[in-house]
């Protein structure tokens, strides 16, 4: 059973309600700043913090013991990709302060890089569920993929308090129903 991929798949369900509660409030007239904030911290903390590093600090290295280059190839591309998500979420949060300094014609820069931001995570999402984590299920061994799992459960679960993979989750329900988001799974 291919455990540690499955789990980075759950994950992504996750950042997509994420990403479309972030593309719903861009419609939105006038969207609550402490919203946006609470958006982009859940990115970075979830996202980027807790979904990154597993593919970073595990899953990666361990495909490379796997014959996987960092430098050139699929892993490389997400790395890549992965940076380039991480300038649109600064964008982000730099418009945010902006806002909040009372530059009103920030918002439109904030949804701008909210929009880069969603089109490239859907991208690359796309390609992690559907190629890389197929060549990773081929690779890795069952038992490569039971201990990295456990691995990924201990990352999940040893957040500070608001900060494990649950309480994620919690808060982008939240997010949900303050933006009027339907017809999803918890």
């Amino acid at each position: 059973m291919n455990f540690a991929t499955q789990n980075l798949e759950d994950d992504h369900i996750y950042i997509l309600r994420l990403i479309d509660v972030m593309e719903s409030m861009t419609a939105h007239p006038a969207p609550e700043v402490a919203d946006l904030e609470e958006a982009v911290e859940l990115v970075k903390s979830y996202a980027d913090g807790l979904h990154h590093a597993k593919e970073e600090t595990l899953l990666f290295p361990l495909m490379a013991e796997h014959g996987f280059s960092s430098t050139q190839g699929p892993v490389a591309v997400m790395l890549h990709e992965h940076s380039f998500g991480r300038q649109y979420v600064k964008g982000i949060i730099e418009n945010i302060r902006l806002l909040k300094d009372g530059d009103l014609s920030a918002l439109n820069m904030v949804f701008a890089n909210i929009h880069g931001y969603s089109e490239l995570l859907q991208g690359h999402i796309y390609k992690e569920n559907n190629m890389l984590f197929r060549m990773a299920d081929n690779a890795l061994s069952e038992s490569d993929q039971q201990a990295l799992f456990q691995q990924f459960e201990q990352l999940e679960n040893e957040g500070e308090p608001n900060s494990t993979k649950g309480d994620f989750i919690a808060r982008i329900a939240r997010l949900e129903q303050t933006y009027h988001i339907t017809n999803q799974i918890i």
